[in-house]
């Protein structure tokens, strides 16, 4: 069974006029359900839930107290490809743009992450673009033995593979897999994937479930927040969140909220995402999901990031750069997007620090598995 098995069950518009139909009374009794169902996070969702966003931001707050601390894991996105096959329309990198691409040598990889490292980065996000050409699966497992000795953990952001490549990674080094599903409404879904592989509804839906299957520590997951209603789609990331925590439940299950960014191409968002809708999304996964992480990256500008720091958030990038070669080398080759929060890592951890949080730079070390086999 993967989560396509779950998903058939349920049909876009009947979730839209389910949350549609909720109440304040719904709301109130989904923040008051000492363990809650998914008809509560259709509550949380719902524009009802809108007068009820101070209660639901403490709630979420003192829930995320109480599982992680007061800590904030630090990581950094590391683009090593720009090249794709597909042709997503509100992409950067999608084939038919004519900008400035580049694929990094296993030693201009190490030379950013060597930059990073001495930032403090023990956490890094390889990713590419869809083009298993450019970046096949021996090229990632040369990169990831190379970076090894230097990190903690290293994750994946990459086309979507099948179980026994994601072991290979696993087996070298990789730990942690993102995937966003953009969004999963399927009609929407063929409309933004006109070509290329990414196309596969069905074949990215499922990639959470490979990655579980082959044994990585973590998974992340999200939607691009603009591309469909964001409603019905925070449903189903966390309807499929909780799906992977019971399946996979060795690995720890986390969900990103990356919000479309101006980008080459120049697409734009028919759903805009206003800043309270982020705010109730958080709040609502967080409430729906009390042992997930919840992922904030540099999309958003800094005063949101601060203002949304206490609501469930336990995981920040900082001093991003979405092109490769952007932190050491410098090239000049275009971005997947623009970020917004153009703080330095230390600018980030001093403003998480005033905030009473606790910068995390390193939560893992596979020594940690090695010191319990016999």
């Amino acid at each position: 069974m993967s989560f396509w098995q779950k998903i058939i069950q349920y049909r876009w518009d009947r979730i839209h006029a389910a949350i549609c139909r909720k109440t304040a009374q719904d709301v109130r009794q989904a923040l008051q359900a000492p363990t809650r169902n998914f008809d509560d996070l259709l509550a949380l969702l719902s524009p009802a839930a809108a007068g009820f966003l101070e209660e639901m931001a403490l709630a979420a707050h003192g829930l995320t107290v109480q599982r992680f601390g007061r800590t904030i894991q630090m990581f950094a996105p590391v683009y090593i490809s720009s090249e794709c096959i597909n042709s997503c329309v509100y992409c950067g990198f999608n084939r038919h743009n004519q900008i400035s691409r580049a694929t990094l040598s296993v030693a201009e990889v190490e030379k950013e992450v060597m930059f990073l490292h001495g930032q403090g980065f023990r956490h890094v996000l390889l990713l590419t673009g869809e083009s298993p050409h450019h970046a096949p699966v021996d090229y990632l497992i040369r990169i990831a033995r190379k970076l090894q000795p230097l990190l903690a953990s290293i994750s994946v952001e990459i086309y979507p593979m099948a179980t026994d490549d994601y072991r290979r990674l696993i087996e070298n080094g990789v730990d942690g897999l993102t995937v966003y599903q953009e969004t999963y409404h399927l009609k929407r879904y063929a409309e933004v994937h006109p070509a290329g592989p990414k196309r596969n509804y069905r074949w990215r839906l499922e990639t959470p479930d490979r990655g579980g299957q082959a044994g990585f520590r973590r998974l992340n997951i999200g939607v691009l927040l603009g591309l469909s209603d964001w409603r019905v789609d925070g449903a189903f990331v966390g309807l499929h969140a909780a799906y992977l925590e019971r399946r996979y439940w060795q690995s720890h299950v986390s969900v990103s909220f990356p919000r479309l960014r101006p980008a080459a191409g120049g697409f734009q968002p028919q759903f805009p995402v206003k800043d309270a809708h982020m705010v109730q999304l958080m709040c609502a996964l967080r409430l729906w999901l009390p042992d997930a992480g919840l992922v904030l990256s540099t999309r958003e500008p800094a005063s949101l990031r601060e203002n949304l720091l206490p609501l469930g958030i336990t995981q920040m990038s900082a001093g991003s750069k979405t092109a490769p070669g952007g932190y050491a080398a410098k090239e000049n080759v275009e971005g997947q997007f623009e970020i917004s929060d153009l703080r330095s890592p230390q600018e980030v951890v001093r403003m998480i620090a005033a905030h009473g949080y606790e910068p995390v730079w390193k939560d893992w070390d596979a020594g940690f598995l090695n010191a319990v086999q016999p």
